[in-house]
């Protein structure tokens, strides 16, 4: 408890007089949904519209769950994780709160912001040489279904906790969270460490295998919760203000990602991707072809399931 009686982090819906503590667990729910933490009561607020994670450092950071009209602090959007400090507005939908939390015990101020993003970007919009990686939850409309909203939201709040650590210690520029999905960026300004960078996007996908099939062991889930992954480089446009990249190579890796489940197999690589691993042979991707929405011509691409990835990674 803070020196006036009130809980070392929490939220107040200023309107309404009414408090939210952030006191039990490790991320709280925000949404009109049952089972949110934060129920707020509006049309304009998603069911399940963001999440308020507590970070090992102490410091608590809000994540966007794809939400219909999106969350501000401070009347700027967030599109990736926001690390918070003490008195910041955020807004969700039409809903306005304060963030409040205790001083930082170190400098009597908020913990400073210590976010995922390995390097800043000069120009607000460049083009660079990219490696996208997109992970996705599979079957996530039927898990929906399937656990309580509250279990719902420590689901996704904890594996885009994993998922960013996994990818920010493999040198991920920027990590973005849409739904159930999370893309991370690779740069390769002066396409130079490409193969290790594409490398590290290998190893970014067997990881978080490993730590999204282990996530029923620690939260109440009917059973082993799986991905899909697809992983494209290519030029891309890369945003400096808003920590990500647009592009048709964004784009496609989306696609790649979906392809998965057409092919039966985990991991899906564009051409050139594959190309700058520079592999000799036994390789433990197959050549496939697939047709991938939005373009007209099948795609070469290269497939291989998570226990092969493993096995090459093991070498």
């Amino acid at each position: 408890m803070s020196p006036g009686g009130e809980p070392e982090a929490y939220l107040l819906l200023e309107r309404a007089g009414r408090h939210f503590p952030l006191v039990s667990g490790q991320s709280w729910a925000i949404g009109r949904g049952e089972g949110c933490v934060v129920m707020l009561d509006s049309r304009a607020v998603s069911r399940l519209h963001a999440l308020i994670q507590r970070r090992d450092g102490g410091d608590y950071a809000l994540v966007d769950l794809g939400s219909r009209n999106g969350c501000f602090v401070n009347g700027q959007r967030v599109s990736v994780p926001r690390v918070l400090h003490d008195r910041d507005r955020l807004t969700f939908g039409d809903q306005d709160l304060i963030f409040r939390t205790a001083p930082h015990p170190d400098t009597g101020e908020s913990a400073p912001d210590t976010s995922t993003r390995n390097a800043p970007t000069a120009a607000l919009h460049a083009l660079s040489l990219t490696t996208i990686m997109v992970v996705d939850i599979r079957d996530f409309t039927g898990l929906t279904q399937s656990v309580p909203e509250d279990v719902l939201a420590q689901t996704v709040g904890t594996w885009f906790l994993r998922v960013g650590k996994i990818a920010h210690r493999q040198g991920s520029w920027a990590q973005k969270y849409i739904g159930d999905a999370v893309m991370a960026v690779w740069l390769h300004p002066d396409g130079s460490n490409v193969n290790a960078d594409v490398m590290r996007s290998l190893r970014t996908v067997n990881e978080i295998q490993t730590v999204t099939s282990e996530l029923h062991n620690l939260l109440p889930l009917p059973g082993p919760l799986r991905i899909g992954a697809g992983i494209n480089t290519g030029p891309a446009v890369v945003d400096g203000g808003e920590n990500t990249a647009i592009g048709e190579t964004v784009n496609a890796a989306f696609r790649l990602e979906t392809a998965t489940k057409e092919l039966g197999m985990g991991l899906v690589l564009g051409e050139r991707t594959y190309a700058e691993l520079r592999l000799s042979h036994p390789s433990p991707f197959v050549p496939r072809e697939v047709s991938l929405k939005g373009y007209d011509l099948p795609r070469a691409v290269w497939a291989t399931s998570f226990e092969k990835l493993q096995s090459f990674l093991d070498l």
